[in-house]
């Protein structure tokens, strides 16, 4: 009776070895899988606002970036930002006019996102003059310009109507009007008062050869003998 009973014990012990170790391979993989992933940074939104220190109004174009990763944003009209960036970054915010400004995020921050509100302080450094010539040296320049020589084109309604020749015919054939003819009148009548009394010059008074009075009193002088005696 004995031989007639048929005992698997090889059988469910093979198969109990696999079965273990399957479980073992499993829980190896996964305990592998949790230490590597206790090992990277954690994902962490980094946002908030930028302004001034003197003013609660956002600083727009201000470059937040992350210079290990060379990754970045900028804020927007009111100052504002997101980057998504991993615990234990340095975040370097800066703009032109601005000192810069330094953000880390911990290392063991355990959180989802990481806001701040950050105040930037003017800078009062004053950049040397920078001059820039389209020629090596100055002189370069300054012959270049003395050889410079303008392509030559129809002069414009605008530009021919301030043609110096034309200006001077229009002057010279634009009548006078009465106020101007008035003044020029009476300023001839004051100068002839004047010619007559001997007060303004005259080109027939006070020139003696042109005057009929000079020669008058020189020939009665001849006569008389006057210059003789002298």
């Amino acid at each position: 009776m004995l031989d007639s009973i048929n005992i698997p014990f090889p059988r469910t012990t093979g198969y109990l070895k696999l079965l273990v170790g399957m479980l073992l391979f499993l829980l190896g993989f996964l305990a592998a899988n949790e230490v590597q992933a206790q090992g990277q940074p954690k994902i962490v939104q980094f946002s908030g606002i930028v302004a001034t220190g003197d003013s609660l109004y956002g600083v727009p174009g201000v470059t937040v970036y992350v210079p290990k990763a060379g990754r970045g944003t900028i804020t927007n009209d009111y100052g504002y930002f997101s980057l998504a960036v991993l615990a234990g970054d340095s975040i370097v915010v800066r703009a032109v006019g601005y000192r810069h400004l330094t953000v880390v995020i911990p290392r063991n921050y355990d959180k989802q996102s990481y806001s701040v509100v950050l105040e930037l302080k003017e800078d009062m450094n004053v950049l040397p003059e920078v001059r820039v010539w389209p020629y090596p040296t100055e002189k370069d320049f300054k012959q270049a310009f003395m050889n410079l020589k303008l392509p030559t084109k129809d002069l414009t309604g605008p530009e021919r109507s301030l043609n110096e020749k034309l200006m001077a015919q229009i002057f010279n054939n634009t009548p006078m009007s009465a106020n101007a003819n008035f003044r020029n009148t009476m300023d001839m009548q004051q100068l002839q008062y004047e010619r007559n009394r001997g007060i303004a010059p005259n080109p027939y008074t006070n020139n003696p050869l042109l005057n009929p009075l000079s020669w008058f009193k020189f020939i009665n002088q001849v006569k008389n003998g006057d210059l003789k005696k002298k």
